[in-house]
């Protein structure tokens, strides 16, 4: 196994990288298509929602912790399936433990936007 070459720290390099497994992960994974499309909706709907700068901050910074589970999933997985493509009760575990980290991620997003909706509009 070829070992990769770990080099001094290039800034840019470093960015182009990030940039790269962001874009590839966009291309090939669906649910991260329904991430960034959620983040979009949502980011509008903030736009037009009347309401306090800190509410819509908060309610800003937490549409992005889908995409932070997706990006934490989908590597993962391709780790997994780096060490292996045959069936492993490990492997399984590994993965639907990634696969966890999206659905938490989702329901802390949902939760955060349920209270913040309610104190603003209802019992706020």
């Amino acid at each position: 196994m070829k070992r990769v070459k770990s080099s001094k720290f290039n800034l840019f390099r470093n960015l182009i990288n990030s940039i790269n497994g962001f874009i590839e992960v966009t291309k090939n994974e669906t649910p991260m298509k329904a991430e960034l499309l959620l983040f979009a909706a949502g980011t509008i709907l903030l736009l037009l929602l009347p309401m306090p700068f800190a509410y819509r901050a908060v309610l800003f910074v937490s549409l992005f912790f889908p995409i932070l589970g997706e990006l934490i999933n989908s590597a993962i997985e391709r780790t997994v399936d780096l060490v292996t493509l045959e069936y492993h009760d490990l492997a399984k575990a590994a993965k639907d433990a990634a696969s966890a980290v999206v659905l938490v991620s989702l329901a802390l997003t949902g939760v955060i936007w349920a209270v913040v909706l309610y104190l603003v509009y209802i019992g706020g």
